[in-house]
């Protein structure tokens, strides 16, 4: 049996760029290892037009999803956080939190927008990969749920 499927949080600061890239991804690929959300620390007004753009080219609609605040969702439980920040995540997250680090695409060109992209596509694969192999390890009498090797 496999344990259910692992709610992942994907934070950046606007959650116009990163955070909604990693979260597309993780929805389109991952869908049977987890669960995906993201939120900004200080949410944009919109999804960056290069966000949507890019994400486009790798045939994921974007033009529906908005930014949100990490602090609407505060209530909800998450196994883990990818925070993509470069910032100290707000007291109270309550989940593993890992660190990534991937330059924020907002002011870049569009070419430099799309390496932002794929970096965030391989990590985001990675990630799964690496869940999947969780929820698929064989568990010993006494062993317990195990730990996110990221």
């Amino acid at each position: 049996m496999s344990d259910p499927l692992k709610r992942v949080l994907f934070v950046c600061v606007g959650n116009a760029c990163r955070s909604q890239m990693a979260e597309a991804f993780a929805r389109v690929y991952g869908q049977d290892a987890l669960v995906a959300a993201s939120a900004g620390l200080t949410p944009a007004m919109a999804v960056a037009p290069d966000t949507v753009r890019a994400m486009a080219e790798k045939e994921i609609d974007l033009r529906d999803q908005f930014p949100k605040s990490i602090r609407h969702l505060r209530r909800s439980q998450f196994d883990l956080v990818v925070n993509m920040t470069g910032l100290a995540l707000p007291d109270g997250i309550g989940a593993t939190a890992v660190e990534w680090s991937v330059p924020d695409p907002v002011s870049m060109k569009y070419a430099e927008h799309c390496e932002v992209r794929d970096e965030i596509e391989q990590l985001v694969m990675n990630l799964i990969l690496n869940l999947r192999r969780e929820q698929h390890a064989p568990r010993f009498r006494g062993q317990g749920s195990g730990h996110l090797k990221i």
